[in-house]
C-alpha cells in the first residue's frame, strides 16, 4: 500500500494544501520528509494522514467499522468546513510520474462547524472497497499478508517493561493494527508478544539457558554444544528473528534481545558483549529499540507467510523521527529505514539537518506559514548548509557571527588596527581551535606581513 496524494482544505492552519509523496518520477526513494519551524503544520499533516487511513484499518477489522473523524477544532479559524482527501494504491504504484493513477482508491473526510449545515459530505466508498480487498484475501488464505499502517506521534514514550502480564492476549494478523494509529510505541504489548513467542520457541527448541549451561560444562567446541546450537538455530522463531535482526541493523553492537527470568523477570540485550537490562539503556537507545522493534513486530505479525517478514509493505508515519537520537544515528536513519523495511513507505518530520542530508532521492518538503515548497539536492550537504538553506537558521550564535563578519570586513578593507582589536576580543571568548577564528588569524598575519 502506498499514499499517492493528500489534499487538505481549511484544516488547522492550511487553507489549501496539495502534496504528493515519494516515490515520484524524480525521487526513487520511499521516504518523504517534512521540515519546518514549530507550528508550521508538520504534525497536522501526519495526523490528517493517520485520520484518513484509520478508516481502512477499521473496515478491514469490521465490515462497517468507523475510523477517526475530524474534530471541530481541526477546522481553520474563519472557515465553516474542513476536508481531507487522500489517494492510495494497493501495492506499489506502476507510474509514479502521475499524481493520481488508474486504480487508485480515493476517499474524503469532511467536518462542518457545530451548528452549521455542510454542503460537503464524507465519501468513504473507496476506503471500504480497499478494505474489502484485504478481507477477501484473508477469506481465501488466513495467512495472507496485510499492509502495515502505523503512526508514531511525538508523544510516543518508552514505558518500563511490565513484570506481570495480567491479561492473556492472542496475537494474530489483525492484532498488528492494535493501537497502531493512536498510541505510538506500545512497549507493554511488545513485551507480552515477545515473551509468548520466545516461550514457544524454547518449548520447541533449545533455550539460551540450557545452551549456556552446556557451554560452561563442556565448552563451545564439544560435540554436544555444537549439536544443540544447530538444533537451536533450526528452531528459531521467524517473527522473533525478524525483530532481532531489525534492532541489530539499527543499533550496531546490540544483539540477542531476550526475556530473562532471573534474578527477576526482565528484558535483556547484549551491548558490545555485555548483558544489560533494557531499562539500563539510555533514553535514545530505548527509543530506537522500541520504535524499530514495534515496526518489525507488526510486520512480522502481518506477514507470517513471508520468508522475511520485514519485506512486508505498508505505510509508517513518524513525527520528529530524530527524537532522543545521537547525531551518529540521525545521519544513518533514513538509509537504515529503507534498507531494513524496503517495501514500506515512510513519511517523516524532523528538525535535524543530519537526517535529510545523508540519503539519496529523498523527497523533502519545507513547510512555512501554511505553504509547502519542495526542496531538492540536499544529499551530501553539510549540516551548516542545511541549517542555512533549508531551515533558515543561523549556524552559530548570532552575536559571534556578527563580530566574525565585522572582523573579515576589516581585514578585506586593510584596516589592520581595528582587525587586531576585534581578533583579540574574540580570541579571549572563543575556544582554542575555533575554525573561523583560525582562518581569520591567517588573513591577519598576511595583512601584518604586507604592512611590514
Amino acid at each position: 500500500m502506498e499514499i499517492i496524494r493528500l489534499i487538505l482544505k481549511d484544516v488547522c492552519r492550511f487553507t489549501h494544501l496539495d502534496i504528493q509523496f515519494a516515490p515520484t518520477a524524480k525521487h526513487a526513494s520511499n521516504v518523504t520528509v517534512l521540515v519546518g519551524n514549530n507550528g508550521a503544520g508538520k504534525t497536522t499533516l501526519l495526523k490528517s494522514l493517520a485520520t484518513s487511513l484509520s478508516w481502512v484499518i477499521a473496515r478491514i477489522r469490521v465490515v462497517k467499522g468507523s475510523g477517526n473523524h475530524l474534530a471541530n477544532e481541526d477546522i481553520r479559524n474563519g472557515a465553516l468546513i474542513a476536508e481531507i482527501k487522500i489517494a492510495v494504491v494497493d501495492g506499489a504504484r506502476t507510474n509514479p510520474d502521475h499524481g493520481i493513477e488508474e486504480g487508485a482508491h480515493c476517499w474524503a473526510l469532511a467536518r462542518a462547524k457545530l451548528g452549521r449545515k455542510s454542503a460537503v459530505q464524507s465519501a468513504l466508498g473507496d476506503a471500504t472497497s480497499l478494505a474489502d480487498k484485504y478481507r477477501l484475501r484473508l477469506n481465501n488464505d488466513d495467512k495472507a499478508s496485510l499492509p502495515l499502517i502505523a503512526y508514531y506521534p511525538v508523544e510516543r514514550s518508552v514505558l518500563e517493561i511490565p513484570l506481570k502480564i495480567k491479561t492473556k492476549h492472542t496475537f494474530d494478523q489483525l492484532d498488528g493494527y492494535d493501537n497502531s494509529l493512536n498510541r505510538g510505541v506500545d512497549f507493554r504489548r511488545f513485551f507480552e508478544w515477545f515473551r509468548e513467542r520466545e516461550d514457544s520457541e524454547n518449548e520447541s527448541g533449545v533455550s539460551d539457558t540450557v545452551l549456556a549451561e552446556v557451554s560452561k560444562k563442556h565448552g563451545t567446541n564439544s560435540l554436544i554444544w555444537i549439536e544443540l546450537s544447530r538444533m537451536k538455530a533450526s528452531s528459531r522463531d521467524r517473527q522473533l528473528t525478524a525483530v532481532r535482526s531489525a534492532i541489530a541493523a539499527f543499533m550496531p553492537g546490540f544483539t540477542n534481545l531476550r526475556v530473562q527470568r532471573k534474578p527477576r523477570l526482565h528484558m535483556a540485550i547484549d551491548k558490545d558483549g555485555v548483558t544489560l537490562n533494557v531499562a539500563q539503556l539510555s533514553q535514545g537507545e530505548k527509543s530506537m529499540m522500541a520504535l524499530v522493534g514495534d515496526i518489525a513486530r507488526r510486520l512480522a505479525m502481518m506477514n507470517q507467510s513471508l520468508d522475511n517478514p520485514l519485506h512486508g509493505d505498508g505505510i509508517v508515519l513518524i513525527d520528529e523521527v530524530d527524537l532522543h537520537l545521537h547525531p551518529k544515528w540521525q545521519r544513518s536513519l533514513i538509509r537504515q529505514l529503507s534498507e531494513t523495511f524496503p517495501n514500506c513507505q515512510f513519511v517523516l518530520t524532523t528538525h535535524s539537518p543530519l537526517v535529510i542530508s545523508d540519503a539519496k532521492d529523498v523527497l523533502v518538503y519545507v513547510l512555512n506559514d501554511g505553504e509547502l515548497h519542495e526542496h531538492n539536492g540536499l544529499y551530501g550537504l553539510d549540516a551548516n548548509q542545511v541549517l542555512l538553506e533549508v531551515m533558515d537558521t543561523d549556524i552559530r550564535n548570532s552575536d559571534v557571527q556578527k563580530r566574525l563578519n565585522a572582523l573579515l570586513e576589516r581585514l578585506q578593507d586593510g584596516d589592520l588596527e581595528t582587525a587586531q582589536k576585534l581578533f583579540a576580543e574574540l580570541a579571549e571568548e572563543l575556544p582554542d581551535g575555533h575554525i573561523e577564528l583560525a582562518k581569520a588569524a591567517l588573513l591577519l598575519r598576511k595583512l601584518e606581513l604586507r604592512r611590514a
